[in-house]
């Protein structure tokens, strides 16, 4: 059973569980906490035990997808030579996980929309896991010997989020297809890539 940030107890667990197919389901908004801990089969004092509130489960089940993400990546990419074939398994992660969710859009920016408040833990979680994938794309980008890292690294993650917006609007996997697509020639024609004039020289 995975160890999540929260402390990892057998029903701080259930409740992670429950409360992500849940809040995938139907929205994290929707979801009231008597729904979770019915679902987990737990006490109501465990959910206070472990995490206090429902804000900060919210936030624990954010941080524990993110975990899980990053753990996704390395295993997808443990086999891969270049750092251009290691951005682009973002998006093959992106389209499995678009058809194991039935289209029900990236988990961080449903968060994000229900969530608005930069204050709320909710945010701060989704905030924590874009900044990995910012780091993330800026570091391999900078591997491919692109001349304008922050540029090209920006413009790659703008075609991944589109692609898996897209793919929640049209309820199809060719959105994030073709944004892998778009995102190669991107990369193949990074080197000499001037921000100012958004072309390779």
């Amino acid at each position: 059973m995975a160890t999540t940030r929260s402390g990892g107890t057998a029903p701080a667990q259930r409740l992670l569980e429950a409360a992500g197919d849940l809040f995938v389901r139907e929205g994290i908004r929707a979801v009231g906490i008597d729904r979770v801990i019915a679902e987990a089969g737990v006490a109501r004092a465990s959910l206070y035990h472990a995490f206090g509130s429902k804000d900060a489960l919210v936030a624990a089940y954010l941080d524990d997808q993110d975990d899980a993400d990053r753990r996704k990546w390395e295993k997808a990419t443990a086999g891969l030579d270049t750092p251009r074939d290691k951005i682009l398994a973002l998006f093959d992660l992106a389209h499995g996980a678009a058809v194991a969710r039935r289209f029900r859009g990236c988990l961080y920016l449903n968060a994000a929309t229900e969530f608005p408040d930069p204050g709320h833990p909710a945010r701060a979680a989704v905030d924590r896991h874009r900044a990995w994938l910012h780091a993330l794309l800026v570091d391999l980008v900078e591997q491919t010997g692109a001349s304008d890292v922050e540029g090209v690294a920006e413009r790659v993650r703008l075609l991944y989020d589109g692609a898996v917006a897209g793919s929640k609007f049209s309820r199809s996997t060719a959105p994030i297809e073709l944004g892998k697509e778009l995102a190669a020639s991107l990369l193949d024609g990074a080197q000499g890539w001037t921000a100012s004039r958004g072309r390779a020289r």
